[in-house]
């Protein structure tokens, strides 16, 4: 047998077949609607087309039971019917431990799972007998629990079918028990020669030997061992390839798996056992416990261990046809919902750029800047600076200054011509400097931090400086009545100043 899994004829010689996916080709845009639709809906359908070919391109599996091909396992089946009568052999995709009995015995052919290990050990210990073959499928996961290791297959057999290595021949060990011959092991009973079909080894220090192949410089190699656990017995070969259909035409071959089928079920000394064979294959499922004995533990271990080795053959082999299917159809489905409401939904006409209205903040001017400022986002110290700027700009104006002056002249002037007690040039002062230390944070590049409290002290501050120097047309009363979080609102219009004819008309 191959390590992919497959049965090797040793007649016939299969070349690996691979599976070409077509290309994606890349969509076209379709000015018509109705085009786009039709475009949209054929891919769908190429994608189910493609997906469900696939899936149902895959053959059964080689030492299937069912399958009368040259590798499958239909003669062992026959055999096994024909020597134990068909009622008492059960091919099973599930083994339901629930319905094993002591007295049955189990066949495990290349399986690709682990088997539960409480169940067949309990199943042993009962009176059960288990029979695994196996060479590259996950047989090993079992018997390594029972310390039973694989070794290499022979290079250079004594005897071997066409002088070929991998079709060395094998033959029955006879056991020697205090020096007198015991004959050999009741499955080799009647085997003269078993021809192998690319094998591998089997090792235990206590487990009696049952067949093997004598090599040429180099140690037998041991295919088949056989012993006692608790009241039942283990059986393990090495070249499960050998009780396919295809080598079922040798005589020693039919031989030893009509031995093997009585030996799991036959009477065992006094013991009237006559019970079933059941027969597993390479991937089947377990369910129940033996005797009937279960637990919320165990029923979450099964689910869990069935989680898990789901996985791991999909992670190994890819998802099952049936999968396949299922996927190809909901994404057959999800394309058709996204085809449809794409293709059905109304779209609104988008606004040409010259005619959307441009953002206050995008206008600049006095407009463009006082929403910058009173912006939510906007930091209060460019809004400290703004009633710093202001300040100079009206007393400069008012007093008649030509360069900006320093916090300290500014303060004295305004002052002088302010009539400022001490009080209010005190918090004039205060102002300056924080005013004067802000911008220089800012300049530097460094946050300035101005809380709310300060900035609206600022802002009182400023407005009562310019109203007792002249330089507020909004005088007291706006000044009362500014907002904290925006001081820089715009001041109320002065007739006045709007019509400097007023005066005179009125005089």
């Amino acid at each position: 047998m191959t390590r992919d899994g497959g049965a090797t004829s040793p007649f016939v010689e299969r070349k690996g077949e691979k599976a070409g996916r077509p290309s994606a080709g890349a969509r076209s845009r379709f000015a018509w609607k109705w085009a786009a639709i039709r475009a949209h809906f054929g891919l769908a359908l190429l994608v189910c087309a493609a997906t469900i070919l696939a899936a149902t391109d895959a053959c059964a599996g080689a030492f299937d039971v069912n399958d009368t091909g040259w590798e499958g396992a239909s003669e062992l089946l026959e055999i096994a019917r024909t020597e134990l009568g068909a009622p008492r052999v059960q091919a099973v995709a599930v083994l339901n431990w629930d319905e094993v009995q002591p007295e049955d015995g189990v066949l495990a052919i290349h399986p690709l799972q682990p088997m539960d290990a409480d169940e067949t050990t309990a199943f042993m210990k009962a009176g059960g007998r288990l029979a695994i073959l196996d060479d590259y499928g996950l047989g090993d996961e079992t018997l390594k629990r029972f310390h039973i290791e694989r070794t290499p297959g022979p290079t250079r057999p004594v005897a071997a079918l066409r002088n070929k290595a991998a079709l060395a021949i094998a033959e029955p060990v006879i056991d020697v028990v205090a020096g007198h011959s015991q004959g050999p092991h009741p499955v080799a009973a009647h085997v003269q020669q078993l021809v192998t079909n690319h094998p591998t080894g089997l090792r235990h220090p206590n487990l009696s030997p049952v067949l093997k192949i004598r090599s040429i410089g180099e140690p037998d190699t041991i295919i088949a061992v056989a012993g006692q656990v608790g009241k039942g017995r283990l059986f393990a070969m090495s070249d499960p390839s050998a009780a396919i259909n295809q080598m079922l035409r040798y005589p020693g071959n039919r031989a030893f798996v009509a031995g093997l089928a009585r030996y799991l079920v036959d009477d065992d000394g006094a013991t009237h056992r006559q019970g079933r064979l059941f027969i597993v294959v390479n991937k089947f499922g377990e369910e129940g416990s033996f005797g009937g004995k279960t637990s919320l533990r165990k029923d979450l271990e099964s689910q869990l261990r069935a989680i898990a080795n789901a996985l791991a053959e999909a992670r190994r082999d890819g998802f099952p046809g049936w999968a396949h299917i299922g996927l190809a159809a909901i994404a057959a489905l999800v394309l058709a919902l996204w085809v449809g409401r794409t293709t059905a939904r109304p779209y609104k006409g988008p606004l040409p750029r010259y005619a959307r209205a441009v953002p206050l903040v995008a206008q600049g001017g006095v407009a463009g800047r006082f929403a910058v400022l009173a912006a939510p986002s906007s930091p209060r110290s460019l809004a400290l600076l703004e009633l710093k700027s202001a300040l100079y700009e009206a007393l400069a104006h008012k007093l008649g200054l030509d360069a900006d002056p320093t916090p300290d002249a500014l303060g004295n002037m305004a002052r002088k011509a302010g009539a400022l007690d001490d009080g209010a040039h005190s918090s004039l002062m205060d102002v300056l400097g924080l005013m004067q230390a802000t911008e220089a944070a800012v300049v530097a590049g460094r946050p300035g931090r101005v809380s709310r409290a300060a900035l609206a002290q600022a802002s009182s501050v400023v407005h009562a400086v310019l109203a007792a120097c002249g330089a507020d047309s909004g005088g007291e009363q706006r000044r009362r009545g500014s907002d904290v979080e925006a001081p820089l609102s715009p001041p109320a219009p002065d007739p006045a100043a709007q019509n400097p004819n007023a005066g005179a008309n009125a005089g």
